[in-house]
Parts: structure tokens; C-alpha cells; sequence
């Protein structure tokens, strides 16, 4: 049987209730890090026998449990509609996570997907009183998502220092708390298996922590804390045959944990990335082999945007990256997420491999550049796309919705409401390449091309690099 990829919230159909929001707290620097690992290894059977209570004893205050509540509309049987029975109903469905409180005030940090969509989210904190919670940033790509609590007066929360030095080891103990299929706070323990874990050597889907510590649904936003009681990562999600735990679990680095923390402080709603401006393709061992690498390791240079942050520091077509801030780089993915770690504004120490010899450059973290300018409009009118929200694409667009920045200039879809878009299939992500024979490279363009009205619409869009062409009568 095939592994998946499975995220670990519990899911559940609960009773209906109202949503509830809270305002922001004063302002607070996260908890400091706790002081630097020792690293021992046991040396008698006494030495086995000791007890993780103590860590548990002081970290477990700051983990909770989190509800999500959310309205979904059931549609009814068509065959009674015939008869003007069978209304769609609506009904209450839920999920269950884990959270790590992070600040004293009532900040928690937790994993976007169990909150995704929610209209009504509880946090049930270790004594068991129960608050409602306003969500500060939600992040999608970081699967990461910042919760807010009011508390009374005076009142501060245990928090659970984020120590984001960096230095996790393979084979570091480690405890997974959080509260699996909503029994109640679990806590189990394990071993880091791997570090910088990349699902897509050759894309940007993140660098995880591994661990073989049991991780089950409903464990999703938890804690993985060190022996030191720090908050070395958030428990995200597993490979499994059966859905359960199979000893291979994976958490989202501290790193990226306070990155996603203090741009919710700090009042943003999204979290800026630096774009290096550069394609990468991860060294095979035919490329090493051309480069003069030993080894098969790094990120090689296939393209680079004009007069970005790549170009202007000087990397070319065909050079390897090697190193990002004296830290080796192994794959491509592993470039990406050293520069998401950084902040827009940081000089950035690359190590670049180029004609067989090596060589330090310095790289400016910056966002990837809006242009051309967004242009966000619905679109309305008897057409297609109609309900329809799009925009030019940009690279700092195709970072935001997941797309190729290096994708040549054309419209995309950013969401669809009820409407002609809706009923055809059009979808968020797709990018509309041509209307009745005509090219679209802008939202002008665009709107340009369905203002006047047709019998029938010719449409070219372009979805997961696939172009579809389909005619639609209106």
C-alpha cells in the first residue's frame, strides 16, 4: 500500500454556535530561548531510567487544545427536489488540533489547516477553561497560523520558549505534546530521524523537522520540544499506510515558527518571503560531475529574473549554489527555505561554485517584485469568467497563490464567487491565456475581450502547466 501525506487534525460534526473575536494585547517580545544544550549520552542502566517529568512539568501548561467550527451547506437529493422537497440543510462540522502558547498574553501559535475555514474557534487551555480566538495571520504555505485570546485582567499565560538556533542534531531526544483524537494532552517521546526534510527536492515546499516521537491525528499544531523545554518545532503532519502513526512524523521548524510569530505582532497579515530571483534545479551527480563538485549537492542556476536580487548580486546561468550563510545546501528546496528564513532587508553569505573554483557572493533579501501592478478586478457580464476575480500575473503574485514566477505575463485567477466561472470550472490558480482567438497578457486585456456580448466564448487557460482550450455557450 502507497504512503500519503496526511495532516492530523481530528475531524468532527458538532453542534452549531456563534463566532467570537478578540482585540490584540499590548505588544510583547516572544519568550527568550532557554540556555544552550547539553548533549549526554546515558551511560548506565540507572542513567536510562531517568524521568522526562520534569521537562513535561514545565512545557505542558503552554500546550492546548483548539476547536474550529465551521458552517457547510449539505445539498440535497436532487431527485426529491423534483418535487419541492429536500431544502439544502446546513450543519455545524469541526476539527480538533493542538496550539503552543508563545506569548503571556494570549498569543498561540498552530497549524493553518486546523483552523482553515473555521468560523468559530475555542482554545481549551491546561486548566480547562475555554476562550474564544480571534485568528491574527493565517499562512498557507507554512501551514503555520497565529491565534489571539483574551484573558482577565492582570492574568498571564505559561508560554514555551521558541529556540530557533538551528543546532537541532539527528538523533536529539525529543517530546511530541499535543492531544491526539481529542483524548486529552498526550505526551510521547522519540528521536530527531532527520533534519531539513524536503518533500520536492526541486521546489519550495519546506524543510521539516523528522521525528519518530508518536504523532497522531489531532496532534496537528502541537509542540515539539527539546530536553531543554524549548519549542523546536510545530507538529504538522505524517506518512502513513493506515492514517496513524508509523514513527515518521514532521514538525515545522522554529526558524519559521517566530518568522510567521512576529510578523502577525508586528500587524501584518502575510508573511513577506525574500524571492532570490533565481530558477534552481537541484545537482545531480551528472551535474557535480560537469561542475567539479564531489559530491552530487547544491542548487544549480537555470534562469535569472532581470534586475533582481539574484542578478544584481552578480549569480549567473549555471552557477551552483553551495553554501547559504556557512550552512551547506543539499538540494534546491533546501535554497528556498534558507531564503525564507531570512527577512527582506538581511544580506544574505552565498557560497557559489563557478568554473570549477569557488566564490563568495552577498545577496540582499528582498520580495518578489509586483509587476506589473496587480489591477484586482471581478469580472461581470453574460461570460465565462464572470464572478470571477483575477489579476495580472507578477512574481510576487505567483509566490503568493503558488504559481512559477518566472511563468511569461498573463491573467490569473485569485478566487471565484457564485457565477458563469463557477458553473464552467474555472478555478482559483488558473491563468487565462486566451478569449475567442484573442491573447491575454493583462487584466486589460481581459476585460477588453468580454465587455461585448457573444453566443458562444472560446477560452484558453493555462492549469498546472497544462494549456485547456473549451467553448462555452452563453
Amino acid at each position: 500500500m502507497r504512503a500519503h501525506r496526511v495532516l492530523i487534525p481530528t475531524l468532527a460534526l458538532l453542534a452549531a454556535g456563534a463566532a467570537h473575536g478578540v482585540a490584540l494585547g499590548a505588544a510583547q517580545a516572544p519568550a527568550p530561548a532557554l540556555a544552550e544544550p547539553v548533549r549526554v549520552t546515558p551511560t548506565s542502566a540507572a542513567a536510562m531510567k531517568q524521568s522526562f517529568a520534569p521537562i513535561v512539568k514545565r512545557t505542558a501548561p503552554a500546550v492546548v487544545n483548539i476547536s474550529a467550527k465551521r458552517v457547510v451547506r449539505q445539498q440535497a437529493d436532487p431527485f426529491w427536489q423534483r418535487f419541492g422537497m429536500g431544502a439544502p440543510k446546513e450543519r455545524m462540522e469541526g476539527s480538533l488540533g493542538s496550539g503552543v502558547i508563545v506569548r503571556s498574553d494570549g498569543v498561540i501559535v498552530t497549524n493553518n489547516h486546523v483552523i482553515e475555514h473555521g468560523q468559530e474557534i475555542t482554545v481549551a487551555l491546561f486548566d480547562r477553561r475555554e476562550f474564544p480566538a480571534k485568528v491574527l495571520l493565517a499562512d498557507e504555505r507554512t501551514d503555520l497560523a497565529i491565534l489571539k485570546i483574551d484573558l482577565p485582567p492582570g492574568e498571564k499565560l505559561p508560554v514555551m520558549a521558541i529556540d530557533d538556533r538551528a543546532d537541532t542534531q539527528v538523533g536529539d531526544l525529543v517530546l511530541a505534546i499535543g492531544d491526539p483524537f481529542g483524548v486529552g494532552q498526550t505526551v510521547t517521546n522519540g528521536i530527531i530521524s532527520a533534519t531539513n526534510r524536503t518533500a520536492d527536492p526541486n521546489g519550495d515546499a519546506g524543510a521539516y523537522i523528522q521525528t519518530d516521537a508518536a504523532i497522531n491525528p489531532g496532534n496537528s499544531g502541537g509542540a515539539l520540544v527539546s530536553m531543554d523545554g524549548n519549542l523546536i518545532g510545530v507538529n504538522s503532519f505524517i506518512y502513513s499506510q493506515s492514517g496513524q502513526s508509523s514513527g515518521i512524523g514532521f514538525a515545522i521548524p522554529a526558524v519559521v515558527v517566530r518568522r510567521v510569530v512576529e510578523t502577525a505582532m508586528g500587524g501584518g497579515h502575510a508573511v513577506v518571503r525574500p524571492w532570490l530571483g533565481a530558477k534552481l534545479q537541484s545537482v545531480t551527480p551528472e551535474i557535480a560531475k560537469t561542475v567539479g563538485l564531489p559530491t552530487p549537492s547544491g542548487a544549480q542556476v537555470s534562469e535569472v529574473w532581470p534586475d533582481g536580487a539574484a542578478a544584481r548580486a552578480g549569480l549567473k546561468k549555471g552557477d551552483v549554489v553551495t553554501s547559504v550563510d556557512g550552512a551547506p545546501i543539499v538540494d534546491a528546496a533546501s535554497l528556498n527555505y534558507a531564503m525564507g528564513t531570512h527577512r527582506p532587508g538581511d544580506t544574505v553569505r552565498f557560497g557559489v561554485r563557478r568554473d570549477k573554483a569557488e566564490q563568495a557572493m552577498t545577496i540582499r533579501a528582498e520580495p518578489a517584485p509586483a509587476n506589473p501592478a496587480r489591477d484586482e478586478q471581478v469580472i461581470a457580464g453574460r461570460n465565462p469568467f464572470q464572478g470571477a476575480t483575477v489579476v495580472n500575473l507578477s512574481p510576487a503574485v505567483a509566490e503568493e497563490v503558488g504559481l512559477d514566477p518566472f511563468a511569461r505575463a498573463g491573467v490569473v485567477v485569485t478566487k471565484t464567487i457564485a457565477g458563469q466561472a463557477q458553473q464552467v470550472g474555472v478555478q482559483a490558480g488558473d491563468i487565462i491565456r486566451a478569449v475567442n482567438g484573442r491573447d491575454i497578457k493583462n487584466v486589460s486585456d481581459l476585460t477588453s475581450a468580454v465587455v461585448a456580448p457573444a453566443r458562444s466564448w472560446q477560452v484558453t487557460i493555462e492549469r498546472n502547466g497544462h494549456q485547456l482550450t473549451a467553448t462555452f455557450q452563453t
